[in-house]
């Protein structure tokens, strides 16, 4: 937007110009590429497709203007690859302070349930809307950090030193990170902001900055009955179904009128200061009109500060994949041997990992009904993180760049969603300021059929980084 600025009006003029002439192609060549997180393609390497988008990223970054620019791809021996990029500070900007640009270049699977005239891997650009798999979650991330700063420098404003990392296994749960933190650590040193673009808005129309982020435990539960499937007429009403005890078993866990968790192990008291938070944010937004029901559906709860507390504060399950089950049309009459179900826990931002990940093992595993065989494999846990409060220079500059840019101050919120590095940098850097932020808003719809990248917010998302930059290098 013009603004009576003119280094603000610079600013504007040029990521817009190399937004829409030169990250938008990138993006574009980028959603082709299915580079899916090596959970979910476990021959990852040998299909070559995150080295693909490592490489073009690589390529992308090292060809800016940037001065003191150096750009690599690390890979550590059975690592997904890490592209790292550091820009040594700028016309007099701290040499000795160090800023951190995070995002990430490893997609969700396809999923079901694309338009007919979309697909997951063919970008799409329908008015302000980039559709296909990864431009919004999180593909776009790299293109605007090294534009933030090769618009910084273009305006002649001061910068830190400055380190961005994009990794390629946080659709997993970073099971990679922390070899790379650790082996990187000097380079890395101590940051004092860490800015990570892999969150959402509540809307288009300002600066959203995420305060809270949920952890999250997942495992495979498995149920085996029989060593093969029998006929149904003979067996059933001897021979249990594994279905029907993972059913029981689950109980135990959630209670499915409610979807209340049971363990107490997962559940921690809502701080105040998130409960006030909620409260205020939903006075203006409500949550549940944001998601695609069928008609006649509605949310879980009525109250919008409970929709909000409960997507960000609270523990939920889903089952998120099913093994074992054949698909409707081919299945006979048969007893199935055994079922297998994806778990995906969410857990709050404070909720200890490990423990709530002990703690559904032993409630799943123990004392199993009928003697059936029971297994909790592929267990893992990633941690959430709640935010440290805001420097009041950081939350002055945050409200000055979201007002340049989107003409609204910032406004934050807690996300239900989980980014494993901020967990881990938070506990690796517990004196730094952390500002997530992204711009998945209402119906982007990440991992889920139809995701899009709205293109203006990301345009405008990236000024505001170059005014964060420059208001951290003036502190």
């Amino acid at each position: 937007m013009k603004t009576t600025d003119p280094v603000a009006d610079t600013v504007a003029a040029h990521v817009g110009e190399v937004w829409a002439h030169d990250v938008l192609p990138m993006l574009h060549e980028y959603i082709r590429i299915p580079c899916v997180s090596q959970a979910y393609d476990p021959d990852w390497k040998a299909n070559g497709h995150q080295d693909r988008a490592t490489e073009m990223i690589r390529a992308w970054c090292a060809a800016r203007a940037i001065s003191g620019l150096s750009v690599e791809v690390h890979e550590l021996p059975g690592r997904s690859p890490l592209v790292v990029a550091e820009v040594a500070a700028f016309n007099g900007g701290p040499a000795d302070d160090t800023v951190l640009l995070y995002g990430h270049c490893d997609k969700q699977p396809e999923m079901t349930g694309w338009r007919e005239d979309l697909h997951p891997w063919e970008p799409v650009l329908e008015g302000d809307r980039l559709y296909g798999r990864g431009g919004a979650d999180d593909g776009y991330a790299a293109f605007a950090s090294l534009l933030a700063i090769e618009t910084t420098q273009l305006v002649g404003r001061p910068h830190s030193r400055l380190v961005v990392l994009i990794e390629a296994s946080e659709e997993s749960g970073s099971p990679d990170l922390p070899a790379y933190l650790h082996a990187l650590g000097d380079r890395i040193g101590s940051p004092s902001l860490v800015l990570c673009l892999d969150s959402g808005c509540l809307d288009h129309e300002r600066m959203w900055v995420t305060t809270s982020l949920r952890g999250l435990v997942g495992g495979d539960l498995r149920v085996d009955v029989l060593r093969e499937g029998v006929h149904s007429g003979g067996a059933s009403g001897v021979v249990p179904s594994s279905f029907r005890i993972a059913r029981m078993l689950l109980d135990r866990l959630e209670d499915s009128a409610t979807g209340e968790l049971r363990l107490p192990a997962l559940h921690v008291e809502v701080p105040a200061d998130r409960r006030q938070q909620a409260s205020a944010t939903s006075a203006d937004f409500t949550i549940g009109d944001q998601f695609p029901f069928v008609e006649g559906a509605h949310p879980m709860v009525t109250d919008t500060t409970e929709q909000l507390l409960a997507r960000t504060w609270k523990p939920s399950l889903s089952i998120t994949g099913v093994d074992g089950i054949p698909p409707v049309e081919l299945a006979g009459n048969v007893l199935r041997p055994q079922t297998t179900l994806r778990l995906s826990i969410r857990t709050p931002p404070t909720c200890d990992g490990e423990a709530a990940l002990a703690a559904i093992e032993q409630c799943l595993t123990d004392d199993p009904p009928y003697g059936a065989r029971v297994q909790f494999l592929n267990g893992h846990s990633g941690p959430g993180w709640n935010a440290p409060a805001f420097a009041p220079w950081l939350q002055e500059a945050l409200d000055k760049a979201s007002i340049i840019a989107f003409g609204r101050a910032t406004r934050a919120f807690g996300e239900g969603g989980s980014i494993p590095f901020m967990g881990m940098l938070g506990e690796l850097f517990p004196e730094a300021q952390f500002v997530v932020t992204g711009v998945l808003g209402p119906g982007s719809n990440a991992h889920g059929p139809n995701e899009f990248l709205h293109v203006p917010t990301a345009q405008r998302l990236t000024e505001c980084l170059v005014h964060v930059l420059c208001a951290h290098a003036a502190r």
